[in-house]
């Protein structure tokens, strides 16, 4: 009986939570969210000496690839500064992630001269404090990564010794065509269902942004952890 009663609970919290990611998703909150993750602690002041890309997953991989894209930006807009590739990999092997972001950023214009690499961390809290070791923490730095993993990013760097920390998030740029249209002009079996063809909503911004809560759980669980440990 207790056993039922419980289940029923949990079926309930379910549907409940079930309801609200719906009904949020149609909202502009998990967008702004995500916002506030990457800009909440990234102000830029003044020029940095080191620019330290933090990879994330494979070459090539969305994530890496926007990283490079937003890091070979950032080098030319501080043509001095030094590029600091903090990837987990073997820089013997050419086909190891690491050398493939080299090869991406000499492919985007920037001396091979200008980079470095920390292949050691395996998370934000060990490439800070290995970084650390390689890097005057004295002299400013400038971050690039994902906007959702920046306020952790500079916060974790901050706690390792870094005194002016700034960060540049790997916003993507959103397409400037219109791609709304008619169905029934596209031919194919007439449905009475609505129109979706003008709904740029449902048809992505909906969807986009249910990835956006789940973005958004995720960091937020693991700034709690890092706070828990200290890291932050």
């Amino acid at each position: 009986m207790y056993f039922l009663k419980i289940v029923r609970i949990l079926f309930l919290l379910c549907g409940i939570f079930f309801a609200v990611s719906v009904i949020t998703a149609f909202t502009t909150l998990p967008f702004w969210g995500i916002y506030w993750l990457g800009t909440s602690s990234s102000e830029l002041k003044g020029k940095p000496v080191n620019i330290v890309l933090l990879g994330g997953g494979g070459m090539p991989g969305e994530s890496n690839l926007i990283r490079s894209w937003h890091t070979a930006a950032a080098a030319g807009q501080f043509p001095e500064a030094a590029v600091i590739i903090a990837m987990p990999g073997s820089l013997s092997d050419s086909t190891d992630t690491p050398l493939k972001i080299k090869q991406e950023l000499i492919g985007r214009g920037i001396s091979q001269e200008r980079i470095f690499f920390e292949n050691i961390g395996t998370n934000t809290r060990s490439q800070a404090l290995n970084c650390k070791e390689k890097l005057n923490e004295a002299l400013p730095i400038l971050i690039i990564t994902s906007p959702e993993h920046t306020r952790r990013a500079v916060l974790s760097f901050r706690k390792a010794g870094f005194e002016k920390v700034n960060a540049w998030p790997a916003f993507e740029n959103a397409a400037e065509t219109d791609f709304s249209y008619e169905d029934d002009e596209l031919g194919g079996r007439r449905l009475p269902v609505p129109d979706v063809g003008n709904s740029i909503s449902i048809r992505y911004q909906f969807w986009n942004h249910l990835k956006y809560e789940i973005i958004f759980a995720r960091e937020c669980i693991a700034l709690a952890y890092y706070r828990i440990r200290g890291w932050i």
